[in-house]
């Protein structure tokens, strides 16, 4: 009789993002809404006075305007973000392949929408995976991101009578590879479109009492805008970190994304790349909201030129730099 090797059995990965409704029709996006905003790591407030409201009132109508601005972005291949998701898991999949004589099996996972962390799992415990690596796709931590897919997680494997061995991933915010992957990014943008007078980091924002109340975001957000400038050798006065994306009447990480540009297109800066270190992979916020929207409210304000700066994607350097991560954190597993 062959008793089975634990160590012959593949390792997983699970590559993990935000998520994406599965259309740019308004019932598709409220469904996405409801599960997002219905997320009590997100919206941080007492159920019984937030159901309702996003129920009776949001739900209602921000579905239809959401909708209009994924249509403006929805590729004929389907959402951005799940594309570009779906070509990172395959092409780091290729890389361990390729680099690893143990087999470890990747699979991609939403925080909300499809594929779900559930169907993920399942993907990994259908390999034979026992031994899982979680990877959200956020370089810098919040508990609004990383900590609610952690949350997830633990509460779908609850419900499973054999459980795998579960190592995470919190952030990369400061990881050198990584920060060497967005320099490079943005020197090559340069070499292609210019470079513009000032260069803005945009990162989603999130309420500021969220950050009173121990959320460590905006330091690991810092830590990589000043990384980055002093791996590009930027003064002071030549980049500006800023914060997008912000929803509701209470105050969120500032300053603004969107009045910086209007304070700099009236006080004459002509020209603005905008990169957007917290997101691993083009979506709504880099397409629409900053490539769209804002390069709009720029130029209405006096500006000539917002270039965008797109996310690291599938672009080899950024693979390489989590297949490093993966190796790495799988540590004494190989």
């Amino acid at each position: 009789m062959t008793v089975p090797n634990e160590r012959d059995a593949p390792l997983g990965v699970l590559l993990t993002n935000l998520g994406t409704p599965e259309s740019p029709e308004p019932g598709d996006v409220r469904r996405y809404l409801a599960e997002f905003l219905g997320d009590p790591r997100v919206v941080e407030a007492p159920r019984w006075l937030w159901l309702p409201l996003l129920y009776g009132v949001i739900l209602t109508t921000r579905p239809k305007k959401s909708a209009e601005a994924y249509a403006k972005i929805w590729w004929d291949s389907g959402s951005p973000l799940l594309v570009i998701a779906r070509r990172q898991c395959e092409a780091l999949q290729q890389r361990l392949d390729a680099d690893l004589s143990r087999p470890v099996h990747v699979a991609l996972a939403m925080r909300y929408g499809r594929p779900s962390l559930a169907q993920g799992l399942e993907e990994l415990r259908d390999a034979g995976a026992e031994r899982i690596l979680l990877l959200p796709m956020y370089p810098q931590y919040s508990a609004t991101t990383t900590a609610t897919t952690f949350d997830r997680v633990t509460e779908i494997m609850r419900r499973w009578r054999s459980q795998p061995a579960l190592r995470t991933v919190t952030h990369y915010h400061d990881e050198p590879a990584y920060i060497r992957a967005l320099a490079d990014s943005v020197r090559r943008h340069w070499d292609t479109h210019g470079r513009g007078e000032r260069l803005m980091l945009s990162y989603h924002g999130i309420p500021k009492r969220y950050v009173k109340n121990g959320d460590p975001y905006p330091r690991d957000c810092g830590i990589t805008a000043q990384l980055l400038a002093a791996e590009l050798g930027l003064s002071r006065g030549e980049w500006k970190v800023c914060f997008q994306s912000r929803f509701g009447r209470e105050p969120w990480l500032q300053p603004y994304t969107d009045k910086t540009l209007e304070a700099w297109g009236r006080d004459g800066v002509r020209s603005v790349d905008v990169l957007c270190p917290g997101f691993s992979a083009d979506c709504l916020e880099t397409l629409e909201e900053i490539a769209i929207g804002n390069r709009e409210l720029f130029e209405e304000n006096g500006g000539e030129r917002l270039s965008y700066i797109p996310a690291l994607n599938d672009d080899p350097a950024h693979i390489d730099m989590l297949a490093g991560i993966v190796t790495r954190e799988l540590g004494g597993w190989l």
